[in-house]
Order: structure tokens, then C-alpha cells, then sequence
């Protein structure tokens, strides 16, 4: 049996920034060989009888790719995409009021029409995946029954956790449980449940990992349990399009491909740029808390330039010298605030609130995923919605990733841990954070929280109006302001590598600057959804790329199971 190899959980990105792709050369027609690197070792994707003879094709990687000035670009993915989206930033800035205007109708437009299709499409994603772990297909390995795993699980799930969650916790983590329990005269508590009420205190937790929990995951488990299916086992590119084949079938390598990537990189881009701009706001809340420096448009906008020209330098220096040593200090720095919190708020109250929470969490689970009759319109409209649309816009970039390091697993075992021990670990976060502030709240404390949440809303400043309740917070909030810039870094550097491998036909050893382009216009993008609308802006596009996308992924359950029954005949 081939030995694992045991990645730390803080060099994730260690896999992401390095990994080349699992078609590389000829078609299965033209010949089995592959080539693909991962981390500093060499090893074949699939074996000649993992290839599948339903899933042949005469494409070669990169055959419609041009290469003007030393580029290695699709011919047009590449081209549509980045005018398309120039033209955004350009028309944007140009005309902020109006932008502003426009995205403030948008958001709220578009979740309270589609909050329904959203919602029942998540549910239905989740019981597709439910479904796989229990029929027999979920004895399927990714890669062939004689694949084996390249990761421990604890380095496994690890990387799973850390790619999907990028900014959001530090951002929501005290937000949400607070707003939805004190805010809006208690209007925006999940189900309109009061929670002034004995036994309802931790209403907010519960409302808050449900977005954070099962049906947020399962949308990345089936990206990316797809996208290995028909990268290691039936031997397509790692492309969105390829896994369209069983209903496309040469067609993926034509404009029906053209545009499931020129949308999956609309998505992933306008998805990823929110977090970007949620995380500038909170590091410039942060800056006014540290250094006295005041908070304004410019101010932001100098942050965004600054912290992407830092993620543009980590693009250059590669792994090793770059983004491999961020992630390192970001994991350690993200445990080192979670277990501060954990013992100082108290350690005890903590483990009860969220074994409490959890339970309530699954009896709960059934009525928050129905979409009708519902009056909590605060909370199924404001934040359920925009939760589903901003998982589904990041899809392709934490499938893509996950899909790549799950080489050797069961179908049943990639779901299981996609879908729980992420959840688990949300929860804890969550219900620590929040349950704390809640706890603090209802003292009468937690001065800070109320200013930022309740009396006011200025959602960049929960988190460190609860850090100020704490010891040693002169000490803390400078860690917590750090540690927000490097997952803003890790995000855009990681981000723009996702963006590039599809718009280069799924090629991931494109050239540098092609990278260095997607990370300026990711930032970009970010300086323009901020000045055009602020924070309705930035949800605004990610609600407006995710509808769309969902149709993809709703397709693209049917295809997955097409191919998994191939296999399982194979077996």
C-alpha cells in the first residue's frame, strides 16, 4: 500500500499552489499518459483502467488556448471573461451612485423572488448527497479501486475546512448569533422564535450554523466530489465542463463549455471578491480600533491596494517563499484566538452551549430549510438566501480544491467528512464566539457588540467590540487585525489560481502573469463593488452570479450520478 503522507493542517495551501493538472498531454484515445505534480512528488492521476471507453475524446489539453506575449490564455474563456469583467470595474467607478442605486434594488430583488429556488435547490443538493453516502454508489473509490489516499484524515479534512471558510468566521462569527437575537427589535431571529425567552437564548448560534453547517457544505462536497470523478476516473480535464459530458457529450469542448466556464469564473470571482471586501472593512475597523486611523472610503480602497499588492508578491515568490508560510502563521494564529476565547470566556460553558446548540441545530434543521410560509423575512430573506447564492458563487474554487487532494477516498468516506466534521467544526467556532457575546449581552455587557450590532449596524466592528470584553486586548486585536489581512492574502492568491486554471482550459502551470492579472482585477472588482454600494454591493454580485451557477450544479448532480453508476458497474 502506498504510504500517506501526512500534511499539516497549516500548510494547506501547500497542495493548492502547487498542483498541476490531471490531464496533461494526449487524450485516452491518443495514449494514457499523464503527468501531474503534487507537492514535490510525481504520480499518475489514473491507471489506463480507470479510463472509462464511454468518456474518450480526441481533446487535448490547452489545444484552443493562444499564447500572445508569452501568455497561455483559452481562446475565449479567458478573453469574455476579463473584458467582461474590465468593463464592470470601469462602468462602476465611473458611475458610483448609480451602481450604488443599482445593486441596493438587486440584492434585496433577487432573494425575495428566488429565495424559494434557492432554497429548495440546496435542500435538494443535500438529500442528492445524503443519498450517494447510503446507496451503493457510495462505495465508488475516486480514482479507482486501487487508488489509495495521499493524506492522513487529519491533514485531509483539515485542508478541506481552511479552503472553504476563508474570512467568514472572523467576520460572522459574532455578527450573526448577536444580530439575529438583539437586533430589529428581536424580527430577525431564525423562525421568529423569541429568544428572550427561557431556553432560547442560543437562537442566534442555532440560525448561525445553519448557515454555516450541512447545507453549506454539501454545496462544495458536490463540486468537488464531481470534478474528481471525472478527473481521476473517467480521465477529462479538471475542468466545470467536463462534467457535462454524459449529457453535452463533445459539445463541453464548444461554446455550451465555453460557457460553463465563462460563468463558473463570473462566479468564483464576484463570490470571492465579497470576502475580500467584507475582510477590508473589518481590517480597516480594525486599523481605526489599533492605530486611531479613521475609517473612510479612501482609506479602504488604500487597503485593498495595499493588501493585494502584498498577495501579488506572494504570487511571485511561489509556495515556498509566499503563500506556503502565510497559511502556516494564519493557522496557527486562527487556533491560537479560537482556544484564547475558548478557555478565557470559559471553557465549560462553552462544550455545554454546544452540545445544546447542536442538538437544536438538527431538531430545527427541517423547518429553517423549508422555504414557504415563512414570516421570519429578516432572516430567510436578509441572510438565508445570500448565504446560499455567495456557497454556490464559491464553489468552483473550494470544489476545485478539494476535489484535487481526495484522490483514494470512497464516495461515502468524502462525503461523510465533507459534510460533518466541517459542520462540527463551524459550530464550535460559532457557538464559542457567539454564544460568548450572547452570554455578555444579556449581562448587560459587551458594550462594544451592542454599539456595532444592535444600535448601530456596522457588522466590521463585532468582533472587535467582543475582543474588547477580553484581557489583554491591546495585545489580542493587533493578532485578530493580522490575522484577518493574511486570510485576505491566502484567499486572493489561492483565488486567482482557481479563476486562471479555468480560464487557461485547465491548465494549472499557466504562466505567472497570468495569475498577477486576476489578482489586480480581483482587487479591483473589490475597490469597485465597495465604492458602488459598499456591503449591498458586494452581496449584491455574489447573489447575482450564484442564481445563475445553480442551474450548473443542479445539472451537474444528474451527471455525477451517471458516472458513478459506470463505475459501480465496473466493480
Amino acid at each position: 500500500m502506498q504510504k500517506r503522507k501526512a500534511l499539516p493542517a497549516v500548510g494547506f495551501l501547500r497542495t493548492l499552489i502547487l498542483f498541476r493538472a490531471p490531464y496533461a498531454g494526449k487524450s485516452p484515445k491518443a495514449g494514457p499518459k499523464r503527468d501531474m505534480k503534487m507537492s514535490d512528488t510525481t504520480e499518475n492521476v489514473e491507471s489506463e483502467s480507470s479510463l472509462d471507453p464511454d468518456f474518450q475524446t480526441d481533446f487535448e489539453l490547452g489545444q484552443d488556448n493562444i499564447r500572445p506575449f508569452g501568455l497561455d490564455i483559452h481562446n475565449p474563456v479567458f478573453l469574455i471573461s476579463s473584458v467582461l469583467i474590465a468593463g464592470f470595474v470601469i462602468l462602476s467607478l465611473a458611475n458610483q451612485e448609480a451602481s450604488a442605486a443599482f445593486f441596493g434594488w438587486l440584492r434585496p430583488m433577487l432573494t425575495s423572488e428566488f429565495d424559494w429556488f434557492l432554497v429548495l435547490s440546496v435542500d435538494a443538493m443535500l438529500i442528492f448527497c445524503l443519498a450517494l453516502i447510503v446507496l451503493p454508489v457510495g462505495a465508488v473509490r475516486i480514482g479507482g479501486q486501487d487508488a489509495t489516499p495521499d493524506y492522513s484524515y487529519a491533514g485531509w479534512i483539515a485542508m478541506m475546512f481552511a479552503a472553504g471558510i476563508g474570512i467568514g468566521l472572523l467576520f460572522f462569527g459574532v455578527l450573526e448569533p448577536t444580530y439575529y437575537n438583539f437586533s430589529e427589535g428581536g424580527n430577525a431571529s431564525p423562525l421568529g422564535i423569541d429568544a428572550t425567552q427561557p431556553g432560547n437564548e442560543y437562537v442566534g448560534v442555532v440560525g448561525t450554523i445553519h448557515h454555516w453547517g450541512l447545507e453549506g457544505w454539501c454545496v462544495y462536497a458536490l463540486v468537488g466530489l464531481t470534478l474528481a470523478i471525472f478527473a481521476y476516473n473517467k480521465g477529462m480535464p479538471m475542468t466545470l465542463r467536463s462534467a457535462f459530458y454524459p449529457i453535452l457529450g463533445e459539445r463541453i469542448w464548444g461554446w455550451w463549455g465555453h460557457a460553463i466556464d465563462t460563468l463558473a469564473v463570473f462566479a468564483t470571482l464576484f463570490g470571492l471578491t465579497t470576502s475580500l471586501g467584507l475582510g477590508a472593512q473589518q481590517v480597516a475597523f480594525g486599523l481605526n480600533e489599533v492605530a486611531g486611523i479613521e475609517t473612510t472610503n479612501t482609506v479602504v480602497v488604500m487597503l485593498i491596494v495595499g493588501i493585494t499588492a502584498i498577495a501579488l508578491v506572494s504570487v511571485c515568490m511561489g509556495m515556498d517563499a509566499g503563500v506556503k508560510r502565510l497559511s502556516e502563521i494564519n493557522m496557527i494564529m486562527a487556533v491560537g484566538l479560537f482556544l484564547f476565547v475558548f478557555f478565557i470566556t470559559g471553557a465549560v460553558d462553552a462544550i455545554t452551549r454546544y452540545f445544546s446548540v447542536m442538538t437544536d441545530y438538527v431538531m430545527m434543521l427541517p423547518a429553517l430549510s423549508n422555504p414557504f410560509g415563512r414570516e421570519d423575512t429578516s432572516f430567510f430573506h436578509g441572510w438565508t438566501t445570500f448565504y446560499w447564492a455567495w456557497w454556490i458563487a464559491w464553489s468552483p474554487f473550494v470544489g476545485m480544491f478539494i476535489a484535487r487532494i481526495s484522490k483514494g477516498r470512497t464516495v461515502r468516506e468524502f462525503l461523510l467528512c465533507a459534510l460533518i466534521a466541517p459542520t462540527l467544526v463551524c459550530a464550535l467556532w460559532m457557538s464559542t464566539f457567539g454564544g460568548a457575546a450572547i452570554d455578555m449581552l444579556n449581562a448587560g455587557g459587551a458594550e462594544g457588540v451592542r454599539a456595532t450590532v444592535i444600535d448601530s449596524y456596522k457588522p466590521e466592528g463585532a468582533l472587535f467590540g467582543f475582543l474588547k470584553e477580553l484581557p489583554f486586548y491591546s495585545i489580542v486585536s493587533p493578532i485578530a487585525l493580522v490575522l484577518i489581512v493574511i486570510f485576505f492574502v491566502t484567499s486572493s492568491d489561492s483565488g486567482s489560481l482557481v479563476i486562471d486554471t479555468i480560464t487557461a482550459g485547465g491548465k494549472m502551470d499557466a504562466p505567472v502573469a497570468q495569475r498577477v492579472f486576476w489578482c489586480t482585477l480581483e482587487g479591483l472588482v473589490a475597490i469597485a463593488l465597495l465604492l458602488g454600494g459598499g456591503l449591498s454591493a458586494l452581496q449584491g454580485a455574489a447573489v447575482s452570479t450564484g442564481i445563475p451557477f445553480t442551474l450548473v450544479l443542479l445539472a451537474m448532480m444528474y451527471c455525477v450520478y451517471v458516472a458513478l453508476k459506470s463505475e459501480r458497474a465496473k466493480m
